[in-house]
């Protein structure tokens, strides 16, 4: 099984890496091609990498193809890559907003994969949801669910309605979890903590409020509720919060990506 991954930006890097370190190639080295000639220099440092400046040295090779650019790019890459490829190969999509049908057209291949992946898969925490054309077999299919597992964990969807749904969940997801944490952050140092002190409050509060939530059955209401004892502080924060209708604006702020998801594959 010979991988190539075309884009080495965020993603594109974020999962070269985790496949690259993992069990499932065989000791081969992953195949990665890069337009920047920085970022070739860099990557030719890095030894479980096959560095590649020119596509037609390295995508004929290929068995199954990641492609890791940036959306308006997609268009441009497709001309160049569709005279090289052949109906065997895999395409998986890292890219937002490029549907499977545009891929097919502009690729000329029936096999596609469509993913939409998160920034945790960086440190290997990551969540990406899945979905494939119908030349895809089920062996090919859990062939590149176990790729996409080296970033963290999988899962498959229906179709690609479910991918924008799991762009305003997943997706963008940490954004919010970012904003709701610098909310944190500043309201510490506004009861004058220190930076680090404010840092170690709120970071420690997340993960181990995360922690509880995967080690357990519990909802995250009936850990509220654990939590916050009648006329307590905890019941005044989340009493305020209710009074400010923080609930219905963060399930707002997820239907707004889900929907932006949507006309960008309109588009």
């Amino acid at each position: 099984m010979k991988v190539l991954v075309i884009g080495a930006g965020n993603m594109g890097l974020t999962y070269s890496e985790g496949m690259a370190k993992s069990p499932l190639l065989n000791r081969k080295n992953l195949m990665i091609h890069d337009v920047s000639s920085e970022t070739i220099e860099t990557l030719q440092k890095i030894s479980y990498f096959d560095v590649y400046e020119k596509l037609e040295d390295c995508l004929p090779k290929a068995d199954i193809v990641f492609i890791g650019v940036k959306p308006y790019h997609a268009d441009e890459l497709f001309s160049k890559m569709k005279p090289m490829l052949n109906n065997h190969q895999i395409m998986v999509s890292l890219m937002a907003g490029v549907t499977i049908q545009s891929m097919i057209d502009g690729l000329g291949v029936p096999k596609v994969i469509r993913t939409m992946p998160n920034l945790p898969a960086k440190v290997g925490k990551g969540v990406t949801s899945y979905t494939e054309s119908e030349a895809v077999s089920r062996v090919e299919l859990l062939m590149i669910r176990n790729l996409l597992d080296t970033t963290g964990e999988s899962i498959h969807v229906k179709n690609e309605e479910f991918i924008n749904k799991s762009t305003g969940i997943s997706g963008s997801g940490p954004a919010y979890i970012f904003y709701f944490m610098q909310s944190m952050l500043e309201a510490a140092k506004k009861m004058g903590f220190s930076d680090n002190d404010s840092k170690v409050l709120v970071s420690n509060t997340f993960e181990g409020a995360v922690q509880l939530f995967n080690e357990s059955d519990l909802s995250p209401e009936t850990w509220m509720d654990r939590v916050a004892s009648k006329g307590g502080t905890t019941r005044a924060a989340l009493d305020s919060m209710d009074d400010n209708n923080v609930n219905q604006l963060i399930k707002d702020a997820a239907f707004a990506a889900f929907n932006k998801a949507v006309e960008l594959g309109e588009s």
